[in-house]
């Protein structure tokens, strides 16, 4: 069955940093992107950052400098190392995957984790 798992969210004042895990095999026969996205209450989930299977990386405008995605193809897990983490950063993370290229909408993934949850005080 495939799935995704994130982990790694929780609470940290301003300036501080965290790191989210998402582990999970999805694709095995083709390339493919995973991405983090994130959502607050009343609000369309964003894409936060996306890297592909071959190495291409994209973020997001309000995260770049910041924030960095990585994944370990052994491991299969895909890592969001968030840094200098801003009270505008609070959302439930959520990581997803699709087959071959990379997108920015969320609707073009296919499988999605359950949500983490970051939340930075000031």
């Amino acid at each position: 069955q495939r799935q995704l798992v994130e982990s790694g969210g929780g609470s940290v004042q301003a300036g501080g940093s965290l790191r989210l895990s998402c582990a999970g095999s999805v694709y095995t026969d083709s390339t493919y992107c995973l991405g983090w996205f994130r959502q607050t209450p009343g609000k369309e989930r964003e894409r936060v950052a996306t890297i592909h299977s071959e190495g291409t990386t994209v973020y997001a405008d309000s995260v770049k400098g910041r924030f960095i995605i990585s994944q370990d193809h052994i491991k299969n897990t895909v890592y969001l190392q968030m840094n200098s983490l801003k009270p505008e950063d609070t959302a439930m993370y959520y990581c997803a995957a699709r087959r071959f290229f990379c997108h920015m909408q969320p609707t073009e993934y296919s499988y999605w984790g359950q949500g983490t949850q970051v939340t930075v005080s000031s």
